[in-house]
């Protein structure tokens, strides 16, 4: 015969439609994982991962660090570090001991975060007749029947849990890659306005310092991304029109000495690329098609070695050539790189070398003042067959 527990509770505690249903819901996931019917799942977690995950999913069920303290406290008086949900996880502490373990909560206090706790489900009250929590031992002192709260239906959601808490990292990464795109375009939008008013540039410059004080103001780290990624791309098109506006009045040697760090390795070259590739084709990196290869000069491996910055950019880490341009395409919009200096780079030198030379602008970005100008700088060379790659590496090198 099944036990039966009680499923109302005790004295003025009221009794909803929502919390039995969700009692029924819990004993009949029960009965399918101790019968071998619930597939993969198992029921169980380990309960301080589990904490930890609730705890950062925590605004997805509308739980406060406080109720997340409370079931902490309650968990801790399970024995085994691990929750099995497939029969009732019963815990029965006194309000003593259950304020203490909860960092001196008042009476009244526990009382409101432990109705939170069973309002969403994730503990089940289990009252004795005259509502205390206590347990029956048998005779050989173990526990035959016990009052309290049922850790359960916790355990049976730990899938769910864990789920949750990784949309959350998830969101929590794409937020910080928006924030810290605004923040970068901030500082170089308004270094670049700062230089061209020092400098004497002819330009619309109190315009821009108008749009840029609109955009300006601290970048919350709450904020909805959909609104941080608007900012975002009115801060792009901002610093694509300021440093065009700069640009145009750069002159050529000018340009020439603010690009001095890889200009003075960039030179007609007409080296055996054969030789340039001696040694590396053991390389057991996956690599780029030969034309690409060729055109690199190097394997994946030593790419990496000698541009490691782009990894960072790269959702799931660097594996293949193609990875390296899904890589930067990101960092070029980083860099405030516009779509039309992008695609005519491609256009001019492979949609791999225009990658390459994306990540070795990165690696020397504090040292170039327009990324988007000195890509048209070089696309340019490259056009009139002017420009090789295998200098601009080697100097990240040296």
């Amino acid at each position: 015969m099944v036990e039966r527990l009680a499923t109302t509770p005790f004295g003025g505690a009221p009794f909803s439609a929502r919390n039995f249903s969700l009692r029924a819901e819990v004993e009949r996931r029960q009965e399918r994982l101790r019968s071998g019917e619930s597939g993969n799942q198992t029921g169980t977690a380990e309960k301080w991962q589990l904490i930890r995950a609730l705890t950062e999913a925590r605004e997805a069920y509308g739980l406060s660090d406080r109720s997340i303290s409370v079931l902490e406290a309650l968990t801790s008086f399970h024995q085994d570090r691990e929750l099995d949900g497939k029969t009732p996880i019963i815990v029965f502490p006194s309000n003593a001991e259950l304020s203490i373990r909860s960092r001196g909560m008042s009476p009244a206090t526990l009382r409101r975060h432990l109705a939170a706790l069973v309002d969403s489900g994730f503990i089940f009250r289990r009252d004795s007749a005259n509502g205390k929590r206590f347990c029956r031992r048998d005779d050989r002192g173990q526990v035959e029947n016990a009052f309290g709260f049922d850790l359960a239906p916790l355990a049976l959601r730990a899938e769910e849990i864990f789920s949750r808490a990784e949309e959350v990292r998830e969101q929590a990464r794409r937020l910080n890659r928006v924030r810290s795109e605004i923040t970068l375009h901030l500082r170089d939008i308004a270094k670049t306005i700062e230089a061209a008013l020092e400098e004497g540039r002819a330009g619309d410059w109190q315009s821009f310092i108008e749009r840029l004080q609109v955009l300006s103001g601290r970048v919350s780290r709450t904020g909805d991304i959909r609104d941080l990624k608007l900012r975002c791309e009115a801060l792009l098109q901002l610093r694509i029109e300021v440093e065009a506006s700069y640009l145009e009045n750069i002159t050529e040697e000018e340009m020439s000495a603010n690009e001095s760090i890889f200009e003075r390795h960039i030179q007609n070259s007409n080296t055996d690329q054969n030789s340039e590739l001696s040694g590396k084709e053991q390389d057991t990196q996956p690599q780029a098609t030969a034309p690409e290869r060729k055109s690199v000069g190097m394997g994946l491996k030593d790419f990496l070695k000698t541009c490691p910055q782009i990894a960072e950019y790269a959702r799931g880490g660097v594996h293949s050539w193609s990875d390296v341009l899904a890589a930067a395409e990101i960092v070029r919009s980083m860099l405030g790189i516009s779509p039309s200096a992008w695609a005519a780079a491609r256009q001019s030198m492979g949609d791999i070398p225009a990658a390459v030379v994306i990540a070795a602008i990165l690696e020397r970005a504090e040292a170039i003042r327009s990324p988007g100008g000195y890509l048209r700088d070089l696309t340019r060379k490259a056009e009139k067959g002017r420009f090789s790659i295998h200098p601009m590496l080697k100097a990240l090198n040296a």
